[in-house]
């Protein structure tokens, strides 16, 4: 079937149809060839098509590579938005992973509802991603190597040509008489995708001729394990899930592997990167098998896993230590980039503090220090700040980075715990609840 033909059968079954197609343009041949064919298709579509380039500042060529594809949009009269990341490797990551996660985190957060970037994944990028995985040891994720259709940010990512050999891109790019650039990074045998492009792959298609295909058939085959695992996932975590915790009680009655899965499933769907398999092991074993009165933790990357009681919770690491006082509080929202929460009052009417008393000034935020009392409204007596947050289940990580609202040297309220006895809304009366989230 005729590449330009392929592409058309492609969007005709994209649903919902995009408003406007991004095609991701490098200036390498694959993403010239695709550009050319979604020009010859975007009359048969309602949408609209432009182009992006991501400048990664890595080789001296990034900023004339830029200049073409600016020029190269006018010359064909489309919109174009180049992007500059910072795709700079964190120590032990790949320069290749490193400039994937810039390019779509930019566009992540560019990306319009109704939009789509479209790249141009071949199918021998297919192949070579599946064995990456493979040799990375990864499971059927991994293995089912790259989607057709994934969400990206309030739109989609789409890879139209996964089913198509490179070989083919290229014979469409030069039948057209259309001019490249090469990255010269492409050809860096100390990258391992190109070690496996140059050097491995051409040995395997030797003796295979139809590798890619067959490799494109496999990633699909785990792609289907992937979801049936999903949804299993799915399944345990509707019962043993609440919100961004895990019941203990709940876990450890499931078989390991099940556990493993279920403990994956929840991970992801909260957003934090996936653990390797022996960090996967310590949640799994170390956390529910510590005592009910310790405080055990396992951190990879920017995310931790914590125990109390009987729940684990997910976390964005925290800071080792509490951000300093507030001396001179405006009573605007205050925020907190360093936990990523902030701490507001929120109009009520018979709860929080009393409006009139917040028009006195001296007020102020701290965080604990020790030894703090305060009158709950309503009871008689002065109690321990910790013995009401020991009650209430507050996790002890978190009461080290609970905001306390003073008014001069006065404990007056706890966001989620209680006001003082004396300052809070009386029934039907105006009120600022203090809210910490």
């Amino acid at each position: 079937m005729p590449l330009a033909r392929r592409l058309q059968r492609f969007f005709a079954a994209l649903t919902p149809a995009p408003d406007r197609c991004w095609v991701a343009f490098s200036g390498g041949g694959d993403s010239t060839a695709l550009l050319y064919l979604m020009v010859e298709l975007a009359g048969d579509f309602d949408w609209s098509l432009g182009m992006v380039h991501v400048h990664h500042g890595l080789l001296p060529e990034a900023e004339a590579w830029a200049t073409r594809a600016r020029d190269l949009a006018s010359r064909l009269h489309l919109p174009v938005q180049v992007f500059s990341v910072q795709a700079r490797p964190r120590p032990g990551e790949s320069p290749e992973a490193a400039a994937r996660e810039a390019r779509y985190a930019a566009w992540r957060d560019w990306l319009a509802e109704g939009e789509v970037i479209v790249t141009a994944h071949h199918a021998d990028d297919q192949a070579e991603t599946l064995l990456l995985q493979l040799l990375r040891g990864a499971g059927p994720h991994g293995l089912a190597a790259m989607p057709a259709v994934a969400p990206l940010g309030r739109g989609r990512l789409v890879r139209p040509l996964l089913e198509v050999p490179r070989g083919e891109v290229r014979s469409w790019a030069r039948s057209k008489g259309l001019g490249w650039v090469e990255d010269p990074s492409n050809r860096e045998l100390r990258h391992d995708r190109n070690y496996l492009r140059h050097q491995v792959m051409p040995v395997l298609e030797a003796r295979w001729p139809s590798l890619a295909r067959t490799l494109h058939r496999a990633a699909e085959l785990q792609a289907e394990a992937a979801g049936l695992l999903d949804a299993l996932a799915a399944q345990d975590l509707a019962v043993a899930g609440e919100g961004d915790r895990l019941r203990v009680s709940v876990l450890t009655r499931l078989a390991p592997a099940r556990q493993r899965n279920l403990l994956r499933g929840w991970i992801a769907r909260h957003g934090h990167p996936l653990p390797s398999r022996a960090v996967l092991e310590r949640i799994r074993c170390d956390l529910p098998g510590a005592r009910r009165d310790a405080m055990p933790c396992v951190r990879w990357a920017r995310s931790e896993v914590r125990r109390y009681r009987d729940r684990l919770y997910l976390l964005e690491a925290l800071p080792d230590a509490v951000p300093p006082p507030v001396a001179d509080w405006d009573l605007e929202p205050l925020v907190f980039p360093g936990l990523g929460r902030t701490l507001r009052l929120v109009p009520a009417v018979g709860q929080g503090i009393a409006v009139h008393c917040l028009e006195r000034g001296g007020w102020s935020v701290r965080f604990r220090q020790g030894g703090e009392r305060i009158r709950p409204a309503g009871q008689a007596h002065h109690r321990p700040l910790k013995h009401l947050l020991q009650e209430a289940g507050v996790p002890p990580w978190e009461r080290r980075f609970l905001p306390l609202v003073y008014w001069k040297d006065r404990l007056v309220a706890v966001p989620g715990i209680c006001v003082a006895e004396g300052w809070q809304a009386r029934e039907a009366a105006p009120g600022r609840l203090p809210v910490w989230g």
